[in-house]
């Protein structure tokens, strides 16, 4: 289910003005952060096709919304191998590997 695409991978497009680049693995506390901030990713959503996210799921997320929840200390660690090439456009490289999974 991961990505623009669905594709297991974060892959873009023109049409992803959001930057949905950034292949994660999402926590509970994540999950909480993101959805106080008003993006709600745990309730499922039919008409969408989207069953909601659980912890140990894989997303893509805009990487400024990554760079937000890292500033208030929930970072999710980042799948390097998922995660598009144009992500560091926005995120420096180091921090990207400062949060990568194993």
């Amino acid at each position: 289910m991961t990505g623009y695409f669905r594709n297991g991978r974060c892959d873009t497009c023109a049409e992803d003005a959001g930057c949905h680049t950034v292949c994660v693995e999402v926590s509970a506390a994540f999950l909480a952060a993101s959805r106080a901030q008003g993006n709600d990713l745990s309730t499922p959503r039919p008409e969408y096709d989207f069953p909601g996210l659980v912890p140990g799921d894989r997303w893509c997320v805009c990487a400024t919304r990554w760079l937000e929840l890292i500033e208030t200390g929930v970072a999710a660690p980042i799948v390097p191998a998922a995660t598009h090439e144009r992500t560091l456009e926005r995120i420096p490289l180091a921090l990207l590997q400062q949060h990568a999974t194993a």
